[in-house]
């Protein structure tokens, strides 16, 4: 713990450096959605050049969602153990040398190969940028700041909308790889001059660390923490509940992330080529969604409502909002299905906003990371599961000469399934406390 005399001495050099922080941990996130969306939009050119399927193309998907799951167990724990920089800086060099070796495949396995790297190491994003906001933000702020970089997700892919078509057009679809492969290495730079937690940050000032510190839960002396076993959060309820609001949620978002543009492609007759406006308002409603869920929470908070009650107040209204999405297999109209879409996507960012501030709400410190990672790990694996369905419904479908009627079916399934979730949250936390360290030991 730094001296009172060495916080006042660099006190003024920075205020409000958690925004600063949150603002490395936005562009992470948007550099890592990126290079995740890339393979959809590329999905129609490599479909031509390696004569894939959809179920090809869905067992690409599932390469990397595998990877994902075991990457977010893996990261997670190795974030809690190093350490937010070391561990946050180790992912995304690991994903960026896996993004730009997708430039040097040439089928189907070389592609998945590929993907199974990427998978590994961005698991390590959300579990690094969590543990980095429970370490920089009281309670109030922290579904705020979540929402903030969350909203890199959908940064992301509207940046891919522009840029890939663009680099497609000029030179290829590997240097598509390689030019956005280095991005996360430019952003290792500030990371690694700008980034360090509260208590040896030299920039920060007197004011915000008091700040910070007031308001999370009092610091346990390091010779009286109790160890970890990563095993033990398998026996409280409260990670059951984030397990189910990942696992069941995430693959439809996944859904949303790589099979969107083929679906406007095949039922709108959109060009892929070029960049997309409905596409980019789509995707930038995400924005939107996971600014205000997390505003939304917090403001019930600061108005004196039980943290937790919060969270699940606001995971409620927004399951019901989200079966509006069955709505889009009765429209014709390309704008009528943009805005419908915009809607959906827009109330998962703030679902998922509220989920992921709800692992820094009831577990401590030491654990975020692991904790978000197991999460994210069923949600990784309902990503491999539900990239099954959709191929072979879609192949399905396709074959009968009704495409369509086959994303009917799995709009209506988006649909329900939020509200479903909520319950299975509710009962699970609904005599729910903050988990206690000593509780995992």
């Amino acid at each position: 713990m730094p001296s009172t005399t060495k916080i006042l001495a660099t006190s003024a050099k920075i205020k409000n450096y958690r925004w600063l922080v949150v603002v490395l941990l936005f562009t992470a996130t948007t550099i890592n959605y990126l290079d995740r969306q890339i393979i959809g939009l590329l999905k129609p050119t490599l479909e031509r050049e390696f004569n894939w399927t959809e179920t090809d193309f869905a067992q690409i998907v599932m390469a990397f969602t595998a990877a994902y799951a075991l990457g977010l167990v893996l990261f997670g724990r190795i974030i809690d153990k190093t350490g937010t920089k070391l561990g946050y800086a180790v992912t995304i060099v690991f994903w960026s040398v896996a993004g730009m070796l997708h430039a040097v495949a040439r089928s189907a396995f070389g592609f998945g190969l590929a993907r199974i790297g990427l998978g590994l190491g961005e698991a390590g994003n959300f579990p690094a940028a969590m543990k980095a906001v429970s370490e920089w933000f009281p309670k109030k702020e922290k579904a705020l700041a979540t929402g903030i970089f969350n909203a890199g997700t959908s940064i992301g892919v509207v940046m891919a909308l522009i840029l890939v078509p663009w680099i497609l057009s000029n030179y290829g679809w590997q240097e598509v790889f390689w030019i956005t492969g280095a991005l996360g290495f430019v952003w290792l730079v500030f990371w690694l001059i700008f980034y360090d937690v509260p208590a040896k940050q030299k920039r920060l000032s007197a004011e915000e660390y008091a700040y910070i510190t007031s308001g999370q839960d009092a610091e346990v002396p390091a010779t009286e923490k109790a160890s970890i076993k990563w095993v033990k959060l398998f026996t409280v309820p409260q990670t059951w509940a984030l397990i189910a609001g990942k696992g069941l949620i995430d693959p439809i978002y996944w859904f949303f992330l790589f099979w969107l543009p083929s679906y406007f492609a095949s039922t709108f007759n959109l060009d892929l080529k070029k960049p997309s406006l409905q596409l980019m308002i789509i995707y930038a409603a995400t924005t939107i969604g996971s600014i205000l869920g997390g505003y939304f929470s917090s403001w019930l908070i600061k108005r004196g409502m039980p943290t937790l009650k919060a969270r699940k107040t606001v995971l409620l209204i927004f399951a019901f909002m989200e079966i509006s999405i069955i709505l889009v297999q009765f429209v014709t109209d390309i704008w009528a299905a943009v805005w419908l879409i915009s809607l959906a996507v827009a109330v998962h960012q703030a679902w998922a906003t509220n989920i992921f501030t709800s692992a820094s709400d009831m577990f401590p410190k030491e654990a975020v990371s692991s904790v978000v990672g197991i999460a994210g790990m069923a949600g990784a694996v309902g990503g491999i599961l539900f990239p099954i369905l959709v191929g072979s419904l879609l192949d399905s479908y396709k074959a009968a000469g009704n495409l369509a009627g086959g994303y009917n079916i799995l709009f209506t399934i988006c649909g329900f399934t939020y509200l479903t979730t909520w319950l299975i949250i509710h009962f699970l936390t609904r005599k729910s406390k903050t988990v206690d360290i000593n509780q995992l030991a």
